[in-house]
């Protein structure tokens, strides 16, 4: 007791509610001393406990009062109200200590308000108690609604969930104290959602009450509401809205919605070639409708079928080329699943979804086709004109049958009928070549387009046509002192047949050779043979050269027998009758016979080349001018002269008429007086010398000669002539000068000489030709 009634003084009113009962009775606390003791009494408050409550609907408000146990009602007391919220809200009475709240009061912003008393004596003007504190409480009232502060709400949760499965928990908060009474317990409840989703009345958590198909429903609004005062009339609410979408799961497998698809295909179409797309739809979304296609019946194996993962659209492909003659229609069944299944839901895809493919093979015009992929002949050589190598045979696939003709394909050799079969031409001969190969083409009677080609390779079999001989030229030399049974030479022979076995070759010396011949002939049966001497002593100035003729045979069937002519060249040996020695002569003599072909070579080119030359320096003097040109030794003298013409109204200059008249109309001056002229002029100038008349008479003749010319230019033009001086007391030594005047030159012989003297006829000719 006594703790009670000493703290309010120490610690201030917050801390006098828990010692004391809520009374509107005034109280009286008084503090005790000991007798005797020196202390002054102090005596206590006298105060009402004060609540005031939140919204009050009408001010002032009486709260309380507040008094000295030392008022005795004389009013001699003045009460003064100090601290926060005092004078403002709150008021005292001065006299009486009665407190009022003059403004309405909100517990949610401020629910206490802590204040100072104090009492003074009127009469003293000294504080009768000293400055104590108290507390005036805010009481509450249900004046807030529940609020949502985490709005919006969104859950997602996997479509057919099992019921009860946690969606989400919302939480709504009350302002109102939870302390007092029932203000802020709030209570939860669905205004819309049901019967799919249910809701913990307490807790505010979200649940699902029945499975949801995504397919049908893909999201959902559900509507929560929280009450405060659980749920007792007068409560005040608050809602929130929550959107809950389903997220797919795999529970449906892919479905054709076609059950039959017709396809063509080109019996030409190369393997790999997409002959259709085929579609199967999924209600499922994302990663869970990706899907696989596959053939699950085709008995051919010529079809196959590949995922567009874009698109997801099963393309028919072509495995295996087709034939519109060997089967022109094909049945295939096609099925599709999902790619990834979870194994909870492998039951929503027991059975795979199919559909049946019709392929219809289109008949296309296709060529000739061999019965085999390429042939091989034989045929043995020397076979005559005509003979058979062999048949080939080309039909046409197509329904029509269409006839086929044959033909060999660069090769003079070979020629084949209507009716595929080969023949020669001409006799094959192994030697020349064992292997062709020919190209046989077939084309279609109908359509001449259509064309294909088979390879024959016929082989020439050997017959044994070609007698054995000699394997090369062999120089042969025996010494004039030559022994008997000396070895001069070792031959060999060759055969250009094929043998089956190898071939053997027999060495003998003719008949009329064995019984007069000089030399000895030894076969080693192994296609080689040995000559030997069959005397003693040769001599070089009665036989320097000596022939023995050698018959070679060979193994074949029947065997052939060639005789080939061996040259002996005797020589004059040393002392020691080397046969080295011998070589080396034949050889120096050789070099010299060399030496004297190369430089015959070379004098029959040097001939050439001259006779080229000449035929070229002829052709330049032909295109010589007439008058030397500035190389040769005469002068050239440049006449210019200028004469200006009158212009288009001066017709005297020039009659354009003329200029624009046919070169046919011209009249043409023959060629051989123009040329004499020219001689003689060009003569009288060298003899005259530069006289001014001489050139001015020379000019107008060639001035006259040029404009008669039909072939020159119709414009002015610069002539150019050449003198060679005055001359000299010894004569003119030029070849016009000549004993023979130009009345006694015939070159009529020219124009027989052939076409290449045509032009010089032309020219030096007694008569002008019209045709040149």
């Amino acid at each position: 007791m006594h703790c009670c009634l000493l703290l309010p003084f120490m610690l201030g009113i917050p801390l006098l509610q828990p010692c004391l009962p809520v009374t509107e009775n005034s109280k009286t606390e008084e503090v005790k001393h000991p007798a005797g003791s020196h202390l002054r009494v102090k005596r206590g408050w006298m105060w009402n406990h004060f609540f005031v409550p939140e919204e009050m609907s009408k001010t002032p408000l009486h709260i309380g009062q507040l008094k000295s146990d030392m008022d005795n009602g004389n009013n001699s007391f003045q009460y003064k109200l100090l601290g926060a919220g005092a004078g403002t809200i709150f008021v005292i009475d001065e006299r009486t200590g009665d407190i009022y709240a003059v403004q309405k009061l909100d517990r949610e912003e401020q629910s206490l308000y802590t204040l100072r008393a104090q009492v003074i004596d009127t009469t003293t003007g000294r504080a009768v108690e000293p400055e104590s504190e108290f507390v005036i409480r805010v009481s509450d009232i249900n004046d807030n609604e529940p609020q949502f502060l985490d709005e919006p709400y969104e859950a997602i949760v996997p479509e057919m969930s099992p019921e009860g499965t946690l969606v989400i928990q919302v939480t709504a908060s009350d302002a109102d104290d939870a302390s007092s009474g029932n203000n802020a317990r709030l209570l939860y409840s669905l205004l819309q959602g049901q019967p799919y989703f249910s809701i913990e009345p307490t807790t505010g958590i979200i649940r699902i009450s029945s499975k949801m198909d995504r397919e049908l429903q893909d999201e959902y609004w559900v509507i929560i509401q929280a009450k405060d005062m659980i749920g007792l009339p007068g409560a005040l609410s608050g809602t929130t809205s929550v959107l809950i979408k389903l997220s797919d799961v795999n529970d449906n497998k892919p479905i054709f919605k076609e059950r039959l698809y017709r396809m063509t295909v080109s019996e030409f179409a190369p393997t790999g070639t997409s002959i259709g797309k085929i579609k199967a739809y999924d209600n499922d979304i994302g990663e869970n409708a990706e899907m696989d296609y596959s053939i699950e019946e085709d008995e051919s194996q010529t079809f196959d079928i590949i995922t567009n993962n874009e698109t997801q659209e099963g393309i028919v492909i072509l495995k295996k080329k087709v034939d519109f003659e060997h089967q022109n229609h094909y049945r295939i069944r096609a099925k599709v699943k999902n790619r990834r299944v979870d194994e909870q839901l492998v039951k929503y895809h027991a059975e795979a979804s199919t559909a049946l493919i019709r392929v219809q093979v289109e008949d296309d015009d296709e060529p000739p086709v061999f019965l085999l992929p390429y042939y091989i002949f034989e045929i043995f050589e020397g076979r005559p004109h005509g003979s058979v190598v062999g048949v080939v045979s080309a039909t046409d696939p197509d329904q029509r049958r269409s006839p086929v003709w044959y033909s060999v394909t660069r090769n003079k050799l070979f020629h084949i009928d209507d009716n595929g079969t080969i023949v020669t031409t001409d006799p094959l001969d192994r030697e020349i070549s064992a292997w062709y190969n020919l190209s046989i083409t077939a084309t279609e009677k109908y359509n001449v387009q259509q064309i294909s080609a088979v390879p024959v390779y016929v082989q020439v079999l050997n017959v044994n046509d070609h007698a054995p001989e000699l394997s090369e030229y062999y120089e042969t030399y025996v010494c004039e002192n030559a022994a008997s049974g000396q070895i001069i030479q070792i031959i060999s022979a060759v055969d250009r047949d094929e043998s089956m076995e190898d071939h053997h070759f027999y060495f003998n010396l003719s008949v009329e050779d064995t019984k007069n011949s000089s030399f000895t002939i030894i076969d080693n049966q192994d296609n080689t043979a040995v000559i030997l001497t069959n005397r003693t002593g040769f001599s070089l100035q009665e036989e320097p050269v000596l022939y023995i003729s050698i018959l070679i045979a060979d193994n074949g069937i029947p065997s052939l027998t060639s005789t080939n002519t061996l040259s002996i060249l005797v020589c004059d040996c040393d002392d020691d009758g080397s046969t080295q020695t011998c070589s080396d002569k034949d050889f120096m003599l050789s070099v010299g016979f060399k030496t004297k072909i190369i430089i015959a070579i070379l004098i029959c080119f040097g001939t050439i080349f001259g006779f080229i030359v000449l035929i070229l320096a002829l052709k330049q003097r032909r295109r010589r001018t007439l008058f030397p040109e500035k190389g040769e030794d005469f002068r050239e003298n440049i006449f210019r002269y200028d004469d200006e013409g009158g212009g288009e109204e001066d017709t005297e200059a020039f009659d354009i008429a003329q200029l624009r008249r046919s070169a046919a109309t011209r009249e043409r001056k023959p060629r051989r007086a123009g040329c004499a002229q020219v001689r003689s002029l060009h003569r009288q100038s060298l003899q005259v010398g530069p006289d001014s008349a001489v050139f001015r008479k020379f000019i107008l003749e060639k001035l006259q000669e040029a404009d008669a010319d039909p072939c020159a230019p119709p414009f002015d033009s610069l002539q150019t002539y050449a003198f060679e001086g005055t001359g000299s007391l010894a004569g003119s030594l030029s070849s016009l000068e000549s004993a023979a005047s130009d009345q006694d030159e015939n070159y009529d012989y020219l124009s027989e000489l052939g076409p290449r003297f045509k032009r010089l006829a032309c020219m030096f000719g007694s008569v002008m030709r019209p045709d040149h």
